[in-house]
């Protein structure tokens, strides 16, 4: 059978780029015949995860447009143009079957030019409300995959497919001890584990939260698992010790979520989707510096049905840890926040999107 080629675009972060890579796995699983390869903005990082994780990637000299002034914004018409000469230039090179979008500046060029050269397309977006790009996208895609319910009001409601966000499989096929992962990061099994997801690139107002509030956690007899981002874990490291692990990223993703006892994360779509199949009480501290607010949207959702708990940033040291409290302390409530957020896991997203894909091809 002749040999199915895709190509996948989707970065910048990890809400992009995981959700890019599960797909990729998902047709590697039921495509013995495929090849995959990945389109990426230059500099960015799914030029290192991306090959980590098995596929080549071929990188884009583009960049977002910067909200406040900066003189970096006077390159973007050019960056754009660029982008779009090299995406037509690997398409007529790779001859894709099928193109895929999870969001990203990359994406844009790659998946537009795909449309106008008639390659079925077809973008996911994770938020509940849509990046600019997948907003532009939406006009020339063939299919849309969506993780939120009525986002007609942001796309083509005939393209649309509520799939839920594909997750790492790792994450989806956990099969860890709790003693393995505390093990993993050299802390006690007896004690409770907080884990804190600040996002890939790091959270300023929560490191800042966290570090300034070290002996309020020590004082609950707590260890701590902190992501703090690469920009900034050379501010953080100092506080390494033997019940504080201070890691710039996460690489065992699926230890660390078997190590924790509760977890405090910003609330981007992909990370509440690996949170939902965790089933652990949350605390999400939504990002202020995104389109239209659209994490504490995420969170809200999730509040409303009594799965989570969520502090905004200008609060942290007013409200935080009343409701950590009531968390740590109420085994009962504790428990009832776990086993709702458990159930609005859709651990299938990845192979709905896949089956669209291969119906579109026609692949039997």
């Amino acid at each position: 059978m002749e040999q199915v080629r895709f190509l996948i675009s989707g970065g910048g972060t990890g809400g992009h780029i995981f959700p890019a890579i599960s797909i990729a796995n998902e047709l590697s699983d039921r495509i013995k015949n495929s090849k995959i390869e990945f389109v990426g903005a230059k500099n960015r990082m799914e030029m290192e995860k991306i090959p980590e994780n098995g596929y080549s990637v071929s990188g884009l000299w583009i960049s977002g447009i910067k909200r406040s002034f900066n003189y970096t914004n006077l390159l973007v018409p050019f960056q754009i143009i660029f982008s779009l000469i090299k995406s037509y230039l690997i398409i007529k090179q790779f001859k894709p079957h099928y193109v895929i979008g999870t969001g990203g500046f990359a994406s844009g060029p790659l998946l537009y030019i795909a449309s106008k050269l008639r390659v079925p397309t077809l973008i996911q977006e994770q938020n509940s409300y849509p990046g600019l790009t997948n907003k532009i996208l939406s006009r020339s895609v063939n299919q849309i995959c969506v993780s939120y319910p009525e986002m007609e009001k942001y796309f083509p409601n005939h393209k649309l497919i509520y799939t839920g966000n594909p997750v790492r499989k790792e994450i989806l096929n956990i099969n860890l001890k709790k003693d393995e992962s505390t093990s993993f990061f050299n802390l006690k099994q007896s004690k409770k584990t907080v884990l804190i997801l600040g996002g890939s690139l790091g959270a300023s107002k929560i490191n800042e939260f966290i570090s300034e509030n070290l002996s309020q956690f020590k004082s609950y007899d707590l260890q701590i698992i902190w992501q703090c981002g690469k920009n900034q874990y050379h501010d953080y490291k100092k506080f390494n010790s033997s019940s504080v692990i201070v890691k710039p990223f996460i690489e065992k993703m699926n230890y660390a979520y078997m190590a924790s006892d509760y977890i405090i994360s910003r609330s981007g779509a992909s990370i509440i989707s690996e949170l939902c199949i965790i089933g652990k009480p949350v605390i999400f501290i939504p990002s202020p510096n995104v389109a239209e607010d659209h994490q504490t949207k995420n969170a809200m959702s999730l509040v409303k049905l009594n799965s989570a708990e969520l502090v905004i940033e200008k609060d942290l040291n007013t409200k935080f840890f009343k409701i950590f409290e009531k968390i740590h302390f109420d085994n009962i409530y504790s428990k009832k926040l776990s086993k709702s957020i458990k159930n609005l896991a859709k651990p299938d997203a990845s192979k709905i999107i896949v089956n669209q894909i291969l119906k579109s091809i026609d692949y039997a």
